[in-house]
Formats: C-alpha cells, sequence, structure tokens
C-alpha cells in the first residue's frame, strides 16, 4: 500500500527530475529514496521515469504526478477546512506571486481589515503555480504571464506597458519611444530566467532574432533599479514601478513594440475549497482599484 511519505517524496523527484537534488531538499539518502521511487514503480508495475541520460518523468510518471497532487492536495484542504469548521477564525491564506511590489496595497488594506488572519506570502515563478494550485499548496497565485493549464480559474487584475528604464544621463532618457533594434547593443540588467520581465525581454529580442546583451541577473527587484539608476545598464520597467513612493531616480521610456505589456492575473484553483480567509483575500484583489490605490469596486 502506498504511504503518504513515498508520494510527497515522488513529487519532489518528479519537479526536480534529479534523485540528489531531491535528497538534499528531503534531508534523506539517497539511496532510500531511490528504493522509494523503485518501490512506487513496482505497486504500479510501470516506470515512471526515463533513465537514459537525466532523469525524465515519462508519460506514466506525469499522470501519476497529477492525480498524487490532486489526491494529497484534496487531503491538504479538507484538515484546513476541519481546523477552520472547528475555531472562531477565518483561517489561514496563502498566496504566491513573482512580485509582491504590485501587491502591496491591497496586503496592508486585508491585513487591516482583517488583523487576525495569518497570511502566508509565496514567491514564485509563474510555470510552478499550477502545479501549486492543483496541490493546493498555494490558494491564490498572482501572475504577470499567462498560464496555461486546465482546472484553473482566473480574473484579470490590469494590463500595462512595460517601458525601458535608463539612468537619467542616458543617451536615450530625453526619448518619449524607442525601439527594439535600438536596444540590440544596449547592456540590460535584468531578473533570472523564469521571471517574467525576462521572459519577456528574451520574447521581444527573440521575434527579432536578436539576442539581449545582458551584463547582470539578479532576483531584488530594488537592485536591478538601483545599478540602472547609477548607470550599469539598462532594464525593462513595468508602469506600475513608476508609482512606487521608494524607486530610484531614472528615466522611464515607452518601448515602440504592442507585446511590450504584462497582464497581471489572479488565478485559483476550480475546485478548491478556499477557506474564509482566501475568499475574502480574493475579493480584495480583485475589486482593488489599480489606478487610484484603494479598495473599491471595480467598475
Amino acid at each position: 500500500m502506498m504511504e503518504l511519505n513515498s508520494l510527497k517524496q515522488f513529487l519532489v523527484v518528479a519537479r526536480l527530475e534529479h534523485l540528489s537534488r531531491a535528497a538534499d531538499e528531503l534531508h534523506i539518502a539517497q539511496p532510500s529514496l531511490s528504493r522509494t521511487i523503485a518501490r512506487l514503480e513496482g505497486e504500479l508495475g510501470t516506470p515512471l521515469f526515463e533513465r537514459s541520460g537525466r532523469l525524465r518523468l515519462n508519460d506514466a510518471g506525469k499522470l501519476f504526478r497529477d492525480h498524487v497532487e490532486r489526491a494529497l492536495g484534496e487531503l491538504a484542504a479538507g484538515r484546513r477546512a476541519v481546523a477552520e469548521a472547528t475555531s472562531e477564525g477565518l483561517g489561514t491564506v496563502r498566496l504566491a506571486s513573482e512580485t509582491f511590489l504590485t501587491l502591496t496595497g491591497p496586503l496592508a488594506a486585508y491585513k487591516r481589515a482583517h488583523p487576525s488572519v495569518e497570511i502566508e506570502l509565496h514567491w514564485s515563478l509563474a510555470e510552478d503555480m499550477a502545479r501549486r494550485l492543483r496541490a493546493q499548496d498555494v490558494d491564490l497565485c498572482v501572475a504577470s504571464q499567462p498560464i496555461h493549464a486546465e482546472g484553473l480559474e482566473s480574473t484579470q487584475l490590469f494590463d500595462e506597458a512595460v517601458g525601458v528604464g535608463t539612468p537619467l544621463d542616458h543617451p536615450l532618457a530625453g526619448r518619449t519611444s524607442v525601439s527594439i533594434d535600438e536596444l540590440a547593443d544596449q547592456p540590460f540588467i535584468t531578473a533570472r530566467e523564469g521571471h517574467w520581465i525576462r521572459r519577456l525581454l528574451d520574447r521581444l529580442f527573440a521575434a527579432r532574432n536578436l539576442t539581449p546583451k545582458i551584463v547582470c541577473e539578479s532576483d531584488e527587484p530594488s537592485a536591478i533599479a538601483d545599478l540602472i539608476s547609477v548607470g550599469l545598464g539598462i532594464g525593462l520597467v513595468p508602469a506600475f514601478a513608476r508609482r512606487s513612493p521608494t524607486r530610484a531616480p531614472g528615466a522611464w521610456i515607452a518601448v515602440d513594440s504592442p507585446d511590450c505589456r504584462r497582464t497581471v492575473t489572479l488565478y485559483w484553483g476550480a475546485d478548491s475549497h478556499l477557506s474564509t480567509a482566501a475568499r475574502l483575500m480574493r475579493t480584495t484583489i480583485t475589486n482593488w482599484d489599480w489606478i487610484t490605490g484603494d479598495p473599491q469596486e471595480k467598475r
């Protein structure tokens, strides 16, 4: 009979597709993890991974992974539902996003309105969000790029232009717009692969058979802004960031491309049981006025 711990370990191996890294994350010995995977494959009567070269989840493994994610997610949801039903509180809400700079307004308003609710914030790449929602590892996700996956519901929060940020004394700083071709030889400071800004940058350049000249990759948005402002390079900057009271000094130039935009969307599992706290958070975020920064009904 399959054990819960074995299924959880399988999901880590399926996500990383690497036994030693999975063993490190799980804090167990690799031979023990290998035996667990072999035992699961024996019970199912089929391999779950391709083992020629690097470890790869095969079709049977992908099918099994999807069912395990849903099963463990339902079990976790059941535990939360019982805890909510037997307590006087509103429960806990778990929100994942690629960036929380965009969400500081609605999060602050939510916390003021519901001070007893425990809020868990999880940084996540968009490519991991569907899996986390299916597994009910998080309740809500805010992504700056589309998530193409079944079993999700969503609502668009806002759509905005993404421009180029430069230091104030940069030759482009006085321009009202700039083309991608004009940016081909410019040094870019950007996020690591997988982040929505990096994906947008790569996509814009690839559409013109160009490759961006990247001189710095960082996981810190504030560091990217500071490095741009002191003249170490330029970078893509969403219009929303221009309204931040703590933003670094610099110029913002529109990009002459209809594709240089981001669409911010809130996602949740179509069949997930959302706690009262999560439903209230969903309402707060969807009703937020992203122009004025006020918690009012969307028109």
